[in-house]
């Protein structure tokens, strides 16, 4: 489809005069754009609302996720579970250190990866569990955790989607030993870019620097200290800048604001949706907190799903599938990995719609969007 001007887009970047301030400050200062101070200082904020003890940031989420999996020195044969119903990094992520991605099925409430089908899946080989929330929606963390447990294997999770959503009082990325966190451009805490990986081992906390920062041991100030450092292993060059720090602490400092009016805009759309035949809603269950990163709804089936989309973007309004299986993708098809049908993701895959979600996203412009659903369905 051409780029289209959307009257209303998926999402728009909540900002205020907070992120021009915070960015001017560090380029009026003429030095440290790079490993200015605000680095740490967001690094230490988001571990404290996390509630983990450690946070190494990096210039992306993909970065941060590859740097958790270099962590763990995996080796060739030894294999990682992940959804098919993610965003593909998270497949990617264990091809990047020469381990094998093995694909779970999903569950159809949260749509987070079945902990009965993980239990089926667990071989000798299995390395790490790495279950994705997806939208916002804490996946069934608990159950999977114990699992994790039970087989000795290591949990990490791809929270990229899901900042401050939790499961009673716990909040997601402090479940496994591990958590990844995103901050592209539509996520709830954005900076363009950027990543996290939070820990509560200091083990991983070293290991993560070196590897983020070209394998050097941490010095302060590294462009006005005469020091030498040392090089002690293989890195890379993640960093994230100080720009980028500046516009994330400002964006942390209000997100419980920016979630509650998801949240609310989420309200006011299930109310409205909920008139109208032929829809599944994605909500939260008992205990659990969906952030609404996305806000998606299921169709009856494709075809009714691909029509919607098309007929919504006629007016302007933007729509778009998250996601698509990865395991049936022309990449993921040149590694010949033997996989099972995975009939949830691939039925959900099909009928699945994400809908514009954002903080100033309006009730009018809500009622418009589900009045023209309302308005497709009514002449099928």
């Amino acid at each position: 489809m051409k780029k289209t001007n959307w009257r209303i887009p998926l999402y728009k970047v909540s900002n205020d005069s907070s992120e021009i301030k915070a960015i001017s400050k560090v380029i009026k200062r003429g030095m440290d754009w790079a490993i200015g101070p605000e680095v740490e200082k967001f690094e230490n904020a988001l571990a404290k609302y996390i509630g983990a003890r450690y946070c190494v940031s990096f210039n992306s989420g993909t970065s941060a996720g590859h740097a958790a999996l270099l962590s763990y020195n995996l080796k060739n044969n030894d294999q990682v579970l992940v959804p098919s119903f993610s965003f593909i990094a998270t497949a990617n992520w264990p091809l990047m250190v020469n381990a094998i991605t093995k694909f779970v099925d999903i569950e159809e409430i949260n749509y987070g990866m079945n902990p009965k089908n993980i239990e089926e899946s667990i071989s000798k080989k299995t390395k790490i569990i790495m279950p994705t929330h997806y939208a916002g929606l804490p996946c069934k963390i608990d159950e999977i955790r114990r699992i994790s447990k039970k087989n000795k294997i290591t949990l990490i999770e791809d929270a990229a989607e899901s900042i401050g959503s939790k499961i009673n009082k716990q909040k997601v990325g402090t479940f496994g030993e591990v958590a990844i966190f995103s901050f592209a451009g539509n996520k709830i805490l954005t900076s363009g870019e950027g990543g996290a990986v939070v820990t509560d081992s200091k083990e991983k906390f070293e290991k993560l620097k070196l590897i983020r920062s070209h394998g050097r041991k941490t010095i302060k100030n590294y462009f006005s200290n005469i020091q030498t450092p040392q090089y002690v292993e293989l890195g890379y060059n993640w960093r994230m800048s100080s720009i980028t720090a500046a516009l994330c602490l400002s964006q942390l400092n209000k997100i419980e604001k920016l979630i509650n009016l998801r949240r609310q805009n989420a309200k006011y759309y299930q109310k409205k949706l909920a008139k109208i035949e032929g829809i599944k809603i994605h909500t939260e269950p008992k205990g659990y907190k969906h952030v609404y990163q996305l806000f998606s709804i299921q169709l009856p089936s494709k075809r009714i799903r691909d029509g919607l989309s098309r007929f919504l973007a006629k007016k302007g309004i933007m729509s778009k599938v998250f996601f698509e299986p990865i395991h049936l993708t022309k990449h993921f098809s040149n590694y010949k990995i033997k996989q099972k049908k995975l009939k949830v993701t691939e039925t959900v895959s099909e009928r699945i719609l994400s809908l514009p979600m954002y903080p100033e996203l309006t009730k009018e412009e809500i009622n418009e969007i589900t009045g023209s659903i309302s308005e497709f369905l009514e002449k099928l």
